[in-house]
Order: structure tokens, then sequence, then C-alpha cells
């Protein structure tokens, strides 16, 4: 074997010999670049490292806050200032950190009192416009029109199936409001039916205590589109669109911190002894519901200046009912044939679920972005559950407030209400009243609405106010603190500066020596004072501080403190 490989060797060998190789051309050699120089890694800058990390961690703070979650907001602060307070040596062992603590308890400090802390409790509302408004207020040629044969015979074939406890009359009045609910009108119809489909069990169980015509139950869907919000030009609120008086004759408590019109069960309840009381007042339906949109004393003087008691008879001639009322009556009849059988003229409503929250009873003024928090939803959810509420807060003097949340977070909302701190469940501003100031003196001293001031405290505009007497502060967040912006809030401010002037009030007055670490946040935060008030107190015009300082600290005392 070694033999033969040996031959195939020699032969290999032998006829690389006898061929003459092919001339090749061949670049110049070059030399090989050298590989590159491996650099140091940049050292990394521990300050510049814990400022970027205190930054993002008040980013998250700052976006909680604003989707009322408290609590994750004050981590998202504590866990900002303290990456800056644990760096070895102290905050204050390097210019930048110094710096960015001083700039970073500003901003957490604004920032808390405007949605935290002195919180945002008092921005009323939003309301939407009422849908009576547009409605009555279509174009004439379109109203006048006449209907669409085919209209007639679609509505005279569903009544001769459905059954509808409030007369309807075949006239082309309804007829032609029908036509105008199929067509442009629509989405409007939609998405009002469907907006109501949680409160309807709720109407018709009310409807049928007080043996009302379940056809009135779309009402609603006409003055609101059902939506609890709803304001109309003429300040009616709520679904059922209650005139604050009438709302007051019929029960519905209506202050600064709560408007039981919006209130979807309660203004239902009123609604139905109204309703009543105007059937009583003309023993006939459409009467009654003319009454319900122009008032009954225009109604009645109609009647009694004509002599007629016949809507439709009554509604021929402007010079008795203004247009308004004339097209309001044939416009609920018509909502009503469409919403008791809706896919009869081609409405998908979709199936809802009925309104039917959790209650729980609380004591005293609570933040509902508390609520939100103990119940694990967003902040809007509870507010919408509970529309009757002005405020972020409910009532201040309220003792047992019966608050909606979301059915199944009834539990986790009592356990988180049973173990806030006293004063936590609430963030509120208080101003003690000193001698000689009365509420004109102290509005124009924290630039606050007198009428506010008063309305908040459950005062007229001109009561008086006794030395020691403690007021809520009304206010509401500016949009550069909402934004985050370093400025602190100029109500806070003045209030914390009108605080710290002397007062014949009772204070206590204590020392507080700085320690390593500390911040003014730190030292407000744990003696449960602002840090405008520190500075107001220590005449402080920055936020730096040094082991060793001593800081007056007071508490006033109030004889009625609440």
């Amino acid at each position: 074997m070694r033999r033969v490989g040996l031959l195939f060797l020699l032969v290999g060998a032998s006829a690389c010999a006898s061929r003459t190789p092919a001339p090749v051309a061949t670049a110049p050699v070059q030399a090989a670049p050298a590989p590159p120089v491996a650099q140091p890694p940049a050292p990394v800058d521990p300050v510049a490292q814990a400022v970027a990390t205190a930054e993002a961690a008040f980013e998250a703070g700052r976006a909680a806050s604003q989707q009322g979650h408290l609590k994750d907001a004050r981590l998202a602060f504590d866990l900002a200032l303290d990456t800056l307070l644990v760096m070895p040596g102290g905050a204050r062992s390097d210019p930048r950190l110094s710096a960015a603590v001083d700039a970073l308890t500003d901003r957490i400090s604004a920032l808390e009192l405007a949605t935290l802390s002195s919180g945002d409790g008092f921005t009323e509302t939003a309301t939407e416009p009422a849908s009576i408004d547009t409605l009555l207020s279509l174009p004439p040629a379109e109203a006048d029109a006449s209907p669409a044969p085919e209209v007639a015979t679609a509505v005279r074939a569903d009544l001769a199936t459905t059954t509808h406890d409030i007369p309807i009359p075949l006239n082309d009045r309804v007829l032609r409001f029908v036509e105008i609910f199929q067509g442009r009108l629509r989405p409007f119809l939609t998405d009002g039916l469907t907006r109501g489909g949680p409160f309807l069990p709720m109407i018709h169980t009310v409807f049928r205590e007080e043996g009302l015509p379940l056809d009135l139950a779309f009402v609603p869907l006409v003055e609101s589109g059902f939506k609890t919000t709803a304001l109309s030009r003429a300040s009616a609120r709520g679904v059922w669109q209650f005139m604050r008086p009438t709302g007051k004759e019929y029960g519905l408590r209506s202050d600064w911190y709560i408007d039981e019109r919006a209130d979807p069960e309660k203004a239902t309840r009123a609604a139905a002894k109204y309703l009543k009381a105007l059937h009583r007042m003309f023993g006939d339906w459409h009467l009654a519901i003319a009454s319900y949109n122009g008032g009954p004393g225009r109604v009645q003087r109609a009647v009694k200046r004509t002599g007629i008691d016949n809507f439709w008879e009554l509604s021929e001639s402007s010079k008795h009912l203004p247009r308004e009322t004339r097209d309001y009556v044939p416009m609920i009849l018509a909502a009503a044939i469409i919403a008791r059988n809706p896919a009869q003229y081609g409405f998908e409503i979709p199936s809802t679920l009925p309104f039917a929250p959790d209650v729980v009873t609380v004591s005293g003024p609570v933040d509902l972005r508390n609520v939100a928090e103990w119940a694990g939803v967003p902040a809007d959810d509870i507010r919408a559950l509970n529309p009757e509420l002005r405020r972020w807060t409910t009532p201040v003097r309220s003792r047992d407030y019966q608050l909606r949340v979301p059915m199944g977070t009834m539990a986790s909302v009592l356990e988180g209400y049973a173990g806030a701190a006293p004063g936590d469940a609430a963030a509120l501003q208080w101003y003690t009243v000193r001698k000689g100031e009365s509420l004109p003196t102290i509005a124009r001293r924290l630039r606050v609405s007198r009428a506010d001031l008063a309305e908040a405290n459950y005062l007229n505009t001109t009561a008086r106010v006794q030395p020691g007497q403690r007021l809520v502060v009304p206010r509401a967040p500016s949009a550069a603190l909402l934004a985050g912006r370093a400025n602190a809030p100029a109500v806070a401010t003045r209030v914390a500066a009108a605080e710290a002037e002397p007062r014949e009030a009772e204070a206590t007055r204590t020392v507080y020596r700085v320690r390593k670490g500390d911040t003014l946040y730190s030292i407000a935060r744990r003696h449960g004072v602002s840090v405008e008030n520190l500075r107001a107190w220590n005449h402080l015009k920055g936020s730096a501080l040094s082991i060793g300082d001593r800081l007056q600290i007071q508490t006033v005392r109030s004889a009625n403190a609440q």
C-alpha cells in the first residue's frame, strides 16, 4: 500500500513538472491594515446617570398624576428624590446633584400641590351641549316637508303589532320626525339609544312604581341623548334636563359640590313625580308632554285663552304655542315609535348591561382619584358613575355620602378607604380666619372668587366669619402646573404666605434640625406641611439646606377645626 501511494505521488509530480505554467498578473502586495486599537470604555458618570434616572421617575410620576393615580405618582416622586438622596456623600456632595435636587423638589412640590396634595378637586365637571337645543332648531324647510309614503306604511304596520301606552296619531307631523330620525339624524338616535340602554331598566322600574306610561321613558332620548353631563343653553341639566328651580321643587339638591339633576336615578324619580303632576294638571299626556318643554304656565294660558284642550288643534297656530313646543310633542312620539321597535326602522342597537354599580358610604370628603386607585380603574370611570358630583371630591360636609363604584369593586374600595390615614382620603387646602377678616378680604388676599369661597364653605356671600374659623380654599390647577413646570401655583403660594403671617389663633411651633440627606420636600412630607410654608416660615428663597440648619415648623389650631 505504501508503494502504491508513492507511485501515485511520483506520477502526480511528473505531470505537474511537464506543464509550463502561464504567466499570472499579480497586484502589488499591500500591507494589511492594522487592527483598530481598542479604546477604553468611557467612564460612567454616576451623577449624570442618577439625574437621568430621577428625571425618568419624575416623568412617570407626572404621567400617573395626570391620569388621577395619586398613589403611583407619589411612589414615583419618592423614587425620583431617593435616587439622588442616596448618592455617596449625600445630595449636596456635587453641585449638579444639589441643583437637580432643588429643581426636582420644586417641580414635585408644584405638581403635587396642583394635582395631589392641594388637588384639583375643585375643578368643575365638564358639560356637553344638550341635544334638545339642536333638535328644536331644525330648519323649518326640512321640518315642514311631507313624509315619504313608505314611512307611513312602515309606521302603520308597526303600530298594528306594537302596543304603546300613549296615543300615537298617524299624522304628518309625527311621521315627518320618524323620517328625519331615519335620515340625517340616524347617528344621533343610534348613539342615544345605545347610551340609554343601561338606564332604561331603571327608568322602567321607577315608572312602573309610579304608574306612568313607559313611552315616557324615551323623553331623555330627545332632551339629552341620555347624556348625564348635558347642559342646555337655558341651563337645564342632566338626562331629564331639569331647570334648577323645578329640580329643587321635586327634591333635587344643587350646590357647589353636587347637582342631583345629573344623577340619573334621582332625576328619574323627580321626573316621574313631575310628569304625574303635569298629567293631573291637564288630564292629557300630549299636553303634559308639551308643558314639560314649554312650561305648564304657558300651556295653561294657551288652553284658557282658546278654550282648546287638544294639543294638535292648539298647535295648529303659532299664536298659541311657540314652534319649539309645537315640534316637541311629535318629536317625542316619533322617538318612542322607533325606540320601541328599532329593528323595524333599520336600527341596530347593541345590547348593554343595566346601570347597576356597587355603592359605598363615605363620611367626609373623599377624592375620586383615590377611589379610582382603590377600585383599580381610571379616575374618569368613577366620575362617570357619579355625574352629580360637580368636583373631584365628595361634599366636604357630607357624613354619609352614597358613592357609586364599579360592580365588583366594593370590597377593595372599602379596604382602601379604611386604610387611608386621616386627611389622606381627600387632600384639601384650608385657610384659618384671622381677627378682622371677612369673606371679601380673604377672597382678595387669596385671589379667589368670593362666591366660590362662600359656596365651597356652605356660606352666603354676605356671611360673617369668625377668627379661628377654617375655610376650604377653592381653586383649579393652572395649565403650566399640569404641564410640569417648576413654578408653584399662585393660589397655593398666596395661601402659604397668608398662613405664614402672624395670627392670633393658637399655633404650635417646633424646631427641626436638618440632617444628612434632608431636603425641603422630604421635611415637608414628614411633617405634613407644604414646601411653600417651610420657605415662608423660614424666609428661604431657594431649596438649599445645610446639615444642622434649624427650621421653624408651625401648626395652626382652629377652634372649629374640621
